[in-house]
């Protein structure tokens, strides 16, 4: 028995140690292998103190010590207790409050031969612990470990698209991690591990369920399914928030209507948030879709956003919660424009909305498309906080089989000037507060995650989850350190590897953008399931779900004339704002199409006319994705087997939808244009019609 025993402990072993199928994302605490780099940090860890009693001290010293242990390969002793003795780490909690640390900021000191952890609060310990960790796995040298950091958004949310019955709405990873019919009772031992990873990059707030919500989480039946994972996730510093559905008085307990201003809907809220709380008592709040898409919402009853938030708000108030309300609405008008739609209805509300209630708008203008300017709302609301929504599940950018590092496009919008305040005021200065001093400040991802074994369907698009973390915390880091910082902790230390590896994910998402929608077309992917191509959708349920409501194109030319003599749209942003955007002859490239209807014959900065550069752009788009698959091939034999094959085959699935998606657009635009594929670029081989049956195909149920 014991010799069958050690068979089958090698045989797993043997396993583990040679394929790697993703679950740890990038908390992989292997051994160094590096001895003078392990021997650098092996002096300063010889024993583990901390002095805190809770939950959150208590799981940031079992972390440090489970990471430093697999490491370094040394025993490393926990005490509860405090010490000045040399030669290990200590987790301290400040005895008077450090100013520039606030609630959740740390500090990694070397004093004395040993290392210091401190901060304000338990949570800050946890952050400071998760650093530490990231700087040895990613080989820092000693005398740069030392650091004071502090989060600059004070809620970094996820947003679980994630339904009752385990299906996840725009989810490619697999079914929902929530088993909903298994809890309370059973608590799945990767919920844990969900909140270790989001922990280790600072987000500590997650909303479980769709914003498409079902009134049965307002229940007491699923209250306590819910507390069943806020309890999991407290240890780690992560409050839970719940989406609602507006309308769930009447679905629950049959009211006669949802009225924000009746008396008895009001004080059923009131007595809701009361056994919320009574339940969760560190519930965090409220995530809420209103009159959009079809869901309920104050509008019903002829009131305002401010009046629905406002009620609820007050409910939660006493409990210190928060309304968190999105301006994702628009109503079907086939002579306005959708890019409208969320300043004409929020905008005049600025100011209306009470103190804990903050608006949550979506990064560009429209629904997460491959590239868009930002919203005009942060522009434009100085009195009302408002939150920014990135998905960072991949709905337009390819489901799980396209490679799209997305921190490029995070950073692209963060970083762009609304002029809100004068040069400089960035749409990141607004949403971290510092702009208009926001009382409240949330950055929220839509999540990609699912029951897939390795978290997030396509392996490379757990770097997007790790990306959205670390720019919630900081969003000055630049897209290069954080895609290295991942690379090494999850693929490869090697520098040529890591360099390799960094190049493919900066270009991704401009490939992307090339090979489906540049020059700043938009929105004409497939209708429904939102994949593939479709630039010819001429009826939906509504106008602005078709293609042709987006891209305008005619005999003359192509785009989406948002000036004077257009929709006007781009009156909505700053003077200074709008001189980069509203001259067609200065207008950057990548943003062209969103805001002028420019000929075919035009000629471009680029010196080609506008069907010459759309070609281009739109081959080069494809070329690019076989560059990707050959960068990522003298990769073999350096990274894990097991992930090696499955990204390249996921890379060849994107060169041939790339290919698909460069087919259509070319040869429908091409009806339009009248004018011939430039050379030396070789015609399509298939027929559009040939194109559109492969659509169709996709389509059907």
């Amino acid at each position: 028995m014991i010799r069958l025993f050690c068979l089958f402990s090698f045989l797993i072993i043997g396993f583990c140690a040679s394929a790697d199928d993703g679950y740890r994302l990038w908390l992989k605490y292997d051994l160094i292998k590096n001895t003078s780099v392990r021997t650098q940090y092996q002096t300063f860890t010889q024993y583990i103190t901390y002095t805190g009693t809770d939950a959150v001290s208590q799981t940031a010293a079992q972390e440090l010590q489970t990471g430093l242990q697999g490491l370094l390969g040394k025993n490393i002793r926990l005490q509860n207790t405090a010490s000045s003795a040399p030669s290990g780490i200590s987790l301290v909690l400040n005895a008077s409050p450090q100013v520039n640390l606030g609630k959740e900021g740390f500090s990694i000191a070397l004093q004395n031969n040993r290392l210091v952890i401190s901060s304000n609060t338990p949570s800050g310990l946890l952050y400071g612990a998760f650093a530490l960790l990231r700087k040895i796995q990613t080989a820092t040298p000693l005398s740069k470990i030392p650091e004071t950091s502090t989060p600059r958004i004070q809620l970094r949310m996820l947003n679980h698209w994630d339904n009752t019955n385990g299906t996840i709405e725009r989810g490619y990873a697999g079914a929902s991690l929530w088993k909903w019919y298994e809890l309370p009772e059973n608590v799945d031992p990767r919920y844990r591990d969900y909140a270790r990873a989001n922990a280790s990059v600072g987000i500590n707030a997650v909303v479980v369920n769709n914003v498409n919500a079902s009134a049965r989480f307002m229940s007491r039946e699923y209250l306590l399914k819910v507390k069943a994972l806020a309890d999991v996730f407290r240890p780690y510093g992560i409050k839970i928030f719940l989406s609602v559905n507006f309308a769930a008085p009447k679905i629950l307990d049959k009211f006669k209507n949802s009225d924000p201003l009746e008396p008895a809907v009001r004080q059923w809220w009131v007595e809701k948030a009361k056994e919320i709380y009574g339940i969760i008592p560190d519930f965090g709040g409220f995530l809420v879709k209103a009159n959009s898409e079809g869901e309920p919402g104050p509008q019903d009853f002829g009131r305002t956003h401010a009046d629905g938030a406002n009620m609820l708000a007050e409910a939660v108030a006493p409990f210190k919660g928060i309304v968190i309300w999105r301006a994702f609405v628009y109503k079907a008008d086939p002579k306005g424009d959708r890019f409208k739609a969320a300043y004409e209805e929020f905008k005049p509300l600025d100011g209306a909305f009470l103190p804990n209630v903050v608006v949550q708008v979506k990064n560009g203008p429209i629904d997460f498309q491959p590239r868009e300017p930002f919203s005009p709302l942060f522009g434009a609301m100085p009195k009302t906080p408002l939150a920014m929504e990135f998905q960072i599940t991949q709905e337009y950018l390819g489901f799980s089989t396209n490679l799209v590092y997305l921190a490029p496009l995070f950073k692209e919008c963060l970083n762009t000037d609304t002029y809100a305040n004068g040069p400089g005021s960035t749409v990141a200065k607004v949403i971290d507060g510092s702009l208009h001093q926001y009382p409240i400040s949330i950055i929220a991802g839509v999540a990609n995650t699912g029951s897939d074994r390795n978290w997030c369907g396509h392996l490379m698009s757990q770097s997007n989850w790790y990306a959205f973390g670390r720019l919630a915390w900081d969003h000055q880091l630049s897209s290069s350190q954080i895609a290295e910082e991942w690379i090494r902790m999850t693929l490869i230390q090697e520098a040529g590897g890591v360099a390799s590896i960094v190049s493919i994910m900066e270009v991704s998402h401009g490939v992307y953008v090339n090979f489906t929608t540049p020059l700043g077309l938009h929105h004409i992917m497939g209708q429904n399931i939102h994949f593939g191509p479709e630039p010819w959708l001429e009826r939906s349920a509504r106008p602005d779900w078709t293609s042709i409501y987006y891209h305008r194109a005619d005999s003359i030319g192509l785009g989406f004339d948002r000036g004077v003599n257009g929709s006007n749209a781009l009156s909505l942003y700053h003077p200074d704002a709008i001189k980069q955007w509203s001259n067609v002859d200065a207008c950057p490239l990548p943003y062209l199409l969103w805001f002028h209807h420019v000929a075919w014959n035009k000629k471009l900065s680029t010196g080609r006319t506008l069907w010459e550069e759309l070609c281009g752009r739109y081959y080069t788009g494809v070329e690019s994705v076989g560059l990707m698959q050959t960068a990522w091939s003298t990769l073999k034999g350096d990274i894990d087997a097991e992930i090696f094959a499955d990204v390249s085959g996921r890379l060849a699935a994107q060169q041939r939808e790339a290919l698909w998606w460069r087919d259509a657009c070319v040869l429908y635009f091409q009806q339009y244009s009248k004018m011939p594929i430039p050379a030396p670029l070789a015609p399509p081989t298939r027929t559009l019609e040939e194109i559109k049956e492969l659509v169709r195909m996709y389509q059907l149920k």
